[in-house]
Parts: C-alpha cells; structure tokens; sequence
C-alpha cells in the first residue's frame, strides 16, 4: 500500500499554486474573511479620501464595532450605519463604522466597499464641515 500524503491528518503540505505569471506573487488560497474584506473596506476608503483631501483625516479618528451598543439613543426606525463624535476635552474627533448594519444593506461586495465609502464621507463631511465633493463623493447618485 503506498504511503499517504496526508499524514497525521495534518492536510496536505507545500504551496497547491505557483506564483502569478504577470505579478510573480503567489495566488492567494482561501478569499478573504467576512472581517479582513470589511478592515481593507475601510482603510482603503481612508486611503482615497486621503488622496483627494490630505488633511481631512487629520485629528479625525476611524474605528469599527461589530453594531451599535442598545445604549446608544437613535432617531427613528432605522438602525444606524455610523456614528460621529465631536472633538471635546482631551478628545479627538471619532467615526465609528458599524460592521453589520453595513454588511447588512450592501448585496454584494463592491457595493459593500462603495457603502462604507459613502459612510465615512457623510461622517467626515459632518464632522469637518467640508462638502462632500471636496471629500470625494462626486459620483454618487442622488438615490444611492
């Protein structure tokens, strides 16, 4: 009987793929998690606005939570995608992503990633009263 490759029932050993022709980095296995897609979403999201406006991300910082704590009091019978917080005393201003609301709302995964563009700008526009095309939001429709 030959011997088998999977020993120890410890899955099969080495690389199943070869590097990309045209990149020469190797061909990712596994798609990303529902996490690490929503986590790139979101930096990519700070890196555009970034590169459209330099510093309105200054003093501004974006965090992400799972969804909204019940303490928090929204308006109306929608749960909310995104919260704002002013700067105060020793604090520095915040905008806080909520993860599954979004997933929620988005049906496929580049609308998710256009969704979560979209909050960080209203929220950043809010927060530093700049418009929302000089954040880069230019292209969105009126019924987006």
């Amino acid at each position: 009987m030959p011997r088998r490759r999977d020993r120890h029932g410890r899955g099969i050993r080495g690389p199943l793929a070869g590097p990309n022709p045209w990149t020469g980095r190797p061909v990712p296995l596994r798609r990303p998690s529902r996490v690490d897609y929503f986590n790139h979403c979101v930096t990519s999201a700070m890196a555009d606005i970034a590169a459209v406006a330099p510093d309105a991300l200054s003093g501004v910082v974006v965090g992400v939570e799972e969804v909204p704590h019940l303490n928090v009091a929204w308006s109306g019978d929608r749960v909310p995608l995104s919260a704002a917080l002013e700067p105060g005393r020793g604090q520095t201003a915040q905008i806080v992503i909520f993860e599954r609301p979004l997933e929620h709302r988005a049906r496929s995964r580049a609308e998710l990633r256009r969704l979560v563009h979209r909050t960080i700008v209203e929220q950043l526009s809010t927060l530093t009263g700049r418009s929302i095309e000089e954040l880069g939001g230019d292209d969105w429709d009126e019924d987006d």
